[in-house]
């Protein structure tokens, strides 16, 4: 099986490929990066047209491959990928967070959503069910961090933030870059926490009956 991995961040490979090698290491990955897209969605301030028609190419070159299925791991751009996911119907064609919310959704209503892209907290709660409160946390200053390589303050500063998800039910990490904190979040907040990378290659199984 070929999964073609889309990225838009470059921290969210090494957490990708680490839950495919504990879960699902037969898997043959393919990773496709283009940093530009969280750059000029950063500074544009929202998705348009252009921005879909990106996902859209990379969407093509992926399935050209001969990719089983496409996970993007870029959480700020949801409606770009919904329109790759009808695109290339029935190939599975996965949202980077919507395995995980399917997972956070039966865990508690009230679900804390800790990022470190400010986009994200904008273009993702919207994806959960409205039964369901969504609180939304920025972790300043942590993404600054981890692009200057000081992972140690990024991971501090994400513990900090999640302080004030202590009331929540679950708290999810919205991107696969700040999967690796799961555990000091948990620490900090004493609350069940849930990560976009396992909770995508275990619906990935699932869709293309493989086994570990």
């Amino acid at each position: 099986m070929r999964i073609a991995l889309i990225h838009a961040l470059k921290h969210s490979i090494a957490p990708i490929e680490a839950a495919f090698a504990k879960a699902w290491p037969q898997a043959q990955l393919m990773n496709l990066l283009d940093d530009s897209l969280s750059a000029d969605l950063a500074r544009d301030g929202e998705l348009n047209d252009a921005m879909t028609e990106r996902f859209l190419a990379l969407g093509r070159y992926a399935a050209a491959t001969g990719a089983n299925a496409i996970l993007f791991t870029c959480s700020a751009f949801g409606p770009c990928i919904e329109a790759v996911v009808r695109a290339h119907a029935p190939k599975p064609v996965l949202k980077p967070n919507e395995a995980m919310i399917e997972q956070a959704v039966t865990m508690g209503k009230r679900i804390g959503l800790l990022s470190t892209f400010p986009p994200t907290l904008v273009s993702m709660p919207p994806e959960f069910p409205a039964s369901v409160q969504v609180v939304p946390k920025l972790a300043e200053g942590a993404l600054a961090a981890l692009d200057r390589g000081n992972r140690a303050e990024h991971d501090r500063l994400i513990a900090e933030a999640s302080r004030d998800l202590r009331d929540c039910d679950v708290v999810a990490l919205a991107q696969f870059s700040i999967a690796a904190t799961a555990p000091l979040v948990a620490e900090a907040t004493g609350r069940p926490v849930v990560t976009t990378p396992d909770s995508a290659v275990e619906k990935l199984m699932k869709l293309l009956g493989a086994k570990a």
